[in-house]
């Protein structure tokens, strides 16, 4: 399957912004869309923001005018610029590419998350 790395985690203060970063490795297959997810300590993974092979987008409520996402296809890479941060905004944050392994199935790919700390 496709395999995915993330970076540009790390600990901000409250107002700051961070960039994230997740390229896309393997075999060459068709990527439907690319997302971000996130999970807090004692909390479920939640969507935080998708964007579509057209280009399209979609986030949560929680990041939406604060959070952005796309994509390089080039690079096959997808980015989520994370601006006005909040204690709140604290959790791994992992990506997922959603690719076509044949004409009739689709497969979800993980990356292994990054860390982000946002301090009060």
């Amino acid at each position: 399957q496709v395999q995915l790395v993330e970076s540009g985690g790390g600990l901000v203060q409250a107002g700051g912004s961070l960039r994230l970063s997740c390229a896309a490795s393997g075999s060459t297959v068709s990527i439907h869309s690319m997302g971000w997810y996130r999970q807090a300590p004692g909390k479920q993974r939640e969507l935080v923001a998708t964007i579509s092979s057209g280009d399209s987008t979609d986030y949560a409520d929680s990041v939406k005018g604060r959070f952005t996402i796309s994509r390089d296809n080039a690079k096959n890479t997808v980015f989520l610029q994370m601006r006005s941060l909040k204690p709140e905004d604290t959790a791994v944050y992992y990506c997922k590419v959603q690719y076509s392994w044949t004409t009739t199935v689709r497969l979800n790919s993980w990356g292994q998350g990054t860390q982000v700390t946002v301090s009060s």
